[in-house]
């Protein structure tokens, strides 16, 4: 999942980086309305921590504006808005949410706390409320990070379990290897490299050992598709 950190405050935005790619989040980062705005048509993210004094303006006309879709951009009107603030009367706790926030958080603040945020903001595209997400024989734990397919843990690298985690939150659904890298990978990313078909490749091989069906499907000219259910097993 891919997040945009709106944050002046360079020493925090460097410490909420830190913790969000190690959670195998892709993250970028704007410093101002102008920035965010930019990146906002720009790219498709998931979430936006949103801080709400910024340079050129308030962060809540920001999220005034996502939620009005005047910024018709990438990110669309299913964005996650966490507001993450030194205001901490209730009037502007009332007011964020009121303006379109799904949460809303004061500073300081710590760091496990905003993650788990984060996970609960997120879990909603999955339509579940747990951490705990199962497709088939799958199973994800996004708070522990570990994933299993029966029995069997997966060692997967963080951007693996990051692709897993995006398609076991659209399962069934055709995902375009273009989907991937704008919410898997951040603005870093070379479009023109193979990165997203070599990831899901490995990713594919440590899904299904041998004599294991494999669980993700590739649909020619189109992307990806994660089975809902295991195929049946084939008869002699």
């Amino acid at each position: 999942m891919r997040v945009l950190v709106v944050e002046d405050e360079e020493d925090l935005v460097e410490a909420l980086r830190y913790g969000l790619v190690r959670a195998d989040y892709a993250v970028d980062a704007a410093h101002d309305v102008e920035t965010a705005t930019r990146k906002l048509y720009a790219a498709a993210y998931d979430l936006m921590i949103l801080d709400l004094n910024l340079p050129d303006g308030d962060g809540f006309d920001l999220c005034r504006r996502v939620r009005a879709g005047e910024l018709d951009g990438e990110s669309g009107a299913d964005l996650r808005i966490l507001m993450l603030t030194a205001r901490d009367r209730l009037a502007d706790r009332v007011r964020g949410l009121d303006e379109g926030a799904d949460d809303y958080l004061v500073k300081p603040f710590a760091f496990a706390e905003l993650l788990a945020r984060v996970r609960a903001l997120l879990r909603r595209d999955s339509g579940g409320g747990s951490a705990v997400w199962t497709v088939g024989e799958l199973r994800l734990d996004t708070g522990r990070r570990e994933a299993f397919r029966g029995g069997r843990r997966l060692r997967l690298t963080p951007k693996e379990f990051a692709v897993l985690r995006y398609l076991m939150s659209r399962p069934g659904q055709v995902v375009s290897a273009e989907e991937l890298l704008e919410h898997v990978w951040d603005e870093n990313a070379d479009p023109f490299t193979n990165t997203v078909r070599v990831t899901v490749g490995t990713l594919r091989r440590k899904l299904a050992e041998p004599g294991e069906e494999q669980l993700i499907e590739t649909v020619v000219r189109h992307g990806y598709r994660l089975r809902e259910t295991a195929p049946a097993a084939r008869t002699p």
